[in-house]
């Protein structure tokens, strides 16, 4: 079903699997990259690029290369993007976002982006400290992440945005400050924070009886404090993990949250296009030989609206609910809300309910209680 959306812009996403190594936290889907192969992709994405182009007729305002480590592909953005530009009516302003690795060759990524046209940045700064960034398994250094930044500024990138994770092994308040002060000395528009979790089929998972992980109360008190500091310095906290200098949020992930409609191609990534969500497969092998995703059923209901919503700083606004939908958010869900708004977890006003920064930290359980108050 659809709902007052087939109008809209629609984003586009690019999936690059590739990666020099994997992190020791990471469980999503990537592949170890060689010049041979990356040719071979960048082949079968301009063809996909060039097929999903002529059947959507509405406008692309917002690009993204995400990944894996999308800038291994940097001296082929170029004619990914001249293929995206000639498949798609690509908006004048859009936002054309790189999540780059601040290794090394940052000076040549760099170069090559600003003449494919990206015009955002994602650096994958994560932390301050040498030895944390060792134990993650990152491939940069702090140093490696300002020559990065500094270069960035040269070249005339004016919208960058950094990467900080958070509940770190043996991390407390006082060393995420730290993590904190560095990245705000990078001076970024926008900053992405994670709460660090061992996820299944990582190196983390596998030696998590060696780490010295913080509970869930700790990482709770880690996520308050960085939600604090980073309002105190201006920013605002507009996403549960995204936090952003006026104006600049990130109108990409904006498509994910508030329901609007994107196409994502490569293996692992996701759409929801023409009232319907589909993926494909985490098959690097499956995409170049041609599979066609998979299909997920439909998408932008009540339901997932309301979820998305609540994670955003604005919260779950009633007009635009009525907007979407052709009717009004029940007053039973707004009166379950009513409880949690006495102990500070969300805030009710004539317009939306939204969650406190307090509320954010356990969101997941807020979001299901009042699901279960839906008519």
């Amino acid at each position: 079903m659809k709902y007052l959306i087939d109008k809209e812009p629609v984003g586009l996403y690019l999936h690059v699997p590739f990666c020099k190594k994997r992190c020791a936290y990471c469980s999503f889907y990537s592949s170890f990259d060689s010049e041979e192969l990356k040719d071979e992709y960048t082949k079968r994405l301009i063809t996909v690029i060039r097929e999903r182009g002529g059947k959507i007729s509405r406008p692309v305002n917002t690009v993204y290369f995400g990944g894996g480590t999308p800038s291994l592909m940097y001296e082929r953005l170029i004619p990914v993007m001249q293929a995206v530009r000639e498949s798609f009516s690509v908006e004048r302003n859009a936002e054309i976002t790189l999540e780059i690795n601040p290794d090394g060759a940052s000076e040549r990524i760099l170069t090559a982006a600003a003449e494919a046209g990206i015009n955002r940045l994602s650096v994958g700064a994560q932390s301050g400290s040498d030895k944390m960034l060792s134990l993650l398994g990152r491939t940069h250094t702090a140093a490696d992440t300002r020559r990065t930044v500094e270069n960035a500024r040269k070249l005339g990138f004016k919208n960058i945005s950094a990467d900080i994770m958070i509940a770190l092994p043996g991390s407390d308040t006082e060393s995420l400050k730290n993590d904190i002060d560095f990245v705000c000395g990078l001076e970024p528009q926008h900053i992405s924070a994670y709460i660090l979790k061992t996820e299944e089929n990582t190196l983390f998972y596998k030696k998590a009886s060696q780490l010295d992980m913080p509970d869930d109360d700790s990482a709770a008190d880690q996520y308050l404090y960085l939600c604090r500091t980073l309002e105190g310095r201006g920013f605002n906290h507009y996403e549960i993990s995204n936090f952003c200098l006026d104006g600049t949020e990130s109108r990409h992930n904006l498509k994910y949250w508030g329901c609007f409609e994107y196409l994502g191609i490569g293996p692992s990534a996701h759409s929801f296009l023409n009232g319907k969500r589909f993926y494909y497969p985490d098959d690097l092998r499956g995409f170049l030989r041609g599979a066609e995703p998979v299909p997920d059923g439909d998408g932008g209901d009540p339901e997932e609206y309301i979820m998305l919503s609540l994670r955003l700083g604005t919260g779950l606004e009633f007009n635009g609910y009525r907007r979407r939908f052709g009717k009004e958010l029940s007053e039973k869900m707004i009166n379950a809300a009513k409880p949690l708004e006495k102990i500070g977890l969300c805030r009710i006003t004539k317009s939306a309910i939204s969650l406190t920064d307090k509320g954010m930290a356990v969101s997941n359980s807020i979001i299901t209680e009042l699901l279960e108050n839906m008519e």
